[in-house]
């Protein structure tokens, strides 16, 4: 008897912590364990996101049930609850996928004290400790280390762990109910859903992967995969996702040589670059990696930020980002971009407190990928965005939603103003705003920050962090 203990693998098929389980030859129990301790700090769940795990477990569960097998759910501490069902069903140890974050490390060593627990490859390809440099330093650059990552190989499809086709029924246990998700969701959850996504825009010579490279910046197009919630919670598995871009690469049918297929593997690739960082430096979730700029004299403005929050700032790409973030629990990864660049350079106010609204809104929140991604725009991290680069809302708004469309959808008020006054509806005269039906300051917010000053603030209270670095660390 053993446990297979599911956590960030909702899936079936290419899951090494269930192929071990079933290859010890015995019954396997599939136990998930609701943790009341993910509940607040970083790793703050979002109603949507609680719905979506909800609605996964329940998907799972019907895959088992179709094998002759069931889920196990059970609420409490995991160091308590899965040797408890270990002595229940007479299991010596737990096998499961191995997770990187801190809190994950410091779980699995307390449950390892009480029960043997093998953990198995599978949130990404390659785990972090393989990824090092010739003199076994962790990259903290993304190209030298995705060069690493490619020299190590990548799986193909006939590499992939097929699924069961039957699992052997355990003896009768409790088990409490999958908790119910009354949130709407724009992610159907579950791992048949996130194979149909994948072959959806990998597989075919026409697939929305081979414009990848020109249509992912796009907010107003749908050019990404969407499939960020379903690598979260391993509904579908990062080898499964780098063998169909492997393959859409080498699709003999596309003669077109776009770079669509490469592109998308980086950011898988990029995934797994912040993955390692968060498992060689987990300081990072409390700090900024860069020590220049770990006393940047951040702002204190509820208003500004409570703005922000609501899609209220008077910047019409940013607000579409963020009323999309609060209606979906998603965001396109430009506007990520922008609204962070807004939040950090604009109102000068400290990227944690954007790292977790994000954490508390978003169906794909992943400790990992949010701080690599806000510590990159903030200019704070390992690989980042030069400090000086402040985004400006207005031009990156005309090159990635030329027309509109994005912001017309997600901020309303806009829906009548003409395509060269969308993205900044103030240049328009009384007039053109009585006509419009947006009159500025009560239809619509005026901007809150004026951009020559807030960026060359920002500016200065960077430059501030970096002379007191330098003065500090001066004999």
């Amino acid at each position: 008897m053993t446990i297979w203990w599911v956590r960030r693998d909702l899936r079936l098929g290419d899951n090494a912590a269930l192929a071990a389980a079933v290859a010890r030859g015995g019954p396997v129990v599939p136990l998930f364990v609701v943790d009341p301790a993910l509940a607040g700090g970083i790793h703050a769940v979002a109603d949507k996101r609680r719905a979506f795990l909800w609605r996964g477990l329940d998907a799972l569960d019907r895959s088992l049930r179709a094998r002759g097998s069931r889920l196990v759910v059970r609420h409490g501490a995991p160091e308590v609850v899965v040797p408890d069902v270990a002595r229940e069903v007479g299991a010596h140890e737990a096998i499961a996928e191995e997770d990187y974050s801190p809190y994950a490390r410091r779980r699995d060593a307390a449950v390892s004290h009480r029960l043997p627990l093998e953990l198995t490859a599978g949130l990404t390809v390659h785990p972090p400790r393989a990824v090092l440099s010739s003199d076994h330093r962790p990259y903290l650059v993304f190209s030298p280390f995705r060069r690493a990552w490619l020299a190590l190989g990548v799986p193909t499809r006939g590499q992939l762990i097929d699924a069961p086709h039957t699992l052997a029924p355990f003896p009768p246990i409790a088990s409490e109910p999958i908790p119910s998700a009354p949130a709407s969701l724009d992610f159907p959850a579950g791992e048949d859903e996130a194979a149909r996504r994948l072959a959806r825009f990998a597989a075919g010579v026409r697939a929305p992967i081979r414009r990848y490279d020109e249509t992912r910046n796009r907010v107003d197009q749908a050019g990404t995969s969407a499939l960020s919630p379903y690598l979260r919670f391993g509904m579908l598995s990062a080898s499964q996702a780098v063998a169909a871009a492997v393959e859409a690469g080498a699709d003999p049918r596309d003669t077109r040589g776009g770079s669509g297929p490469d592109v998308w593997l980086s950011e898988l690739v990029w995934r797994e670059f912040y993955l390692a960082v968060l498992w060689h430096f987990p300081s990072v979730l409390r700090r900024a990696f860069d020590r220049s700029l770990r006393h940047v004299p951040w702002r204190d403005s509820a208003s500004d930020l409570a703005a922000w929050q609501a899609g209220r700032t008077g910047y019409p790409i940013v607000d579409a980002g963020m009323r999309q973030l609060a209606a979906s629990g998603w965001m396109h990864n430009r506007a990520r971009m922008i609204v962070a660049s807004f939040l950090t350079k604009d109102l000068l106010l400290d990227w944690r407190l954007g790292e977790a609204w994000f954490m508390r809104h978003l169906v794909d929140g992943d400790p990992a990928a949010n701080n690599g991604g806000w510590q990159w725009t903030a200019g704070t991290g390992t690989d980042a965005a030069p400090y000086f680069r402040v985004f400006n809302p207005v031009l990156q708004a005309k090159k990635f939603d030329p027309e509109g469309a994005y912001v017309r959808h997600w901020v309303p008020e806009l829906v009548r103003v003409p395509a060269r006054f969308v993205h900044e509806p103030w240049t328009m005269s009384p007039l053109e705003q009585h006509a419009a039906g947006c009159v500025i300051g009560r239809d619509y917010p005026a901007p809150i920050v004026d951009r020559a000053a807030s960026r060359a603030r920002a500016l200065a209270a960077y430059a501030a962090s970096r002379q007191r670095h330098q003065t500090d660390a001066s004999p």
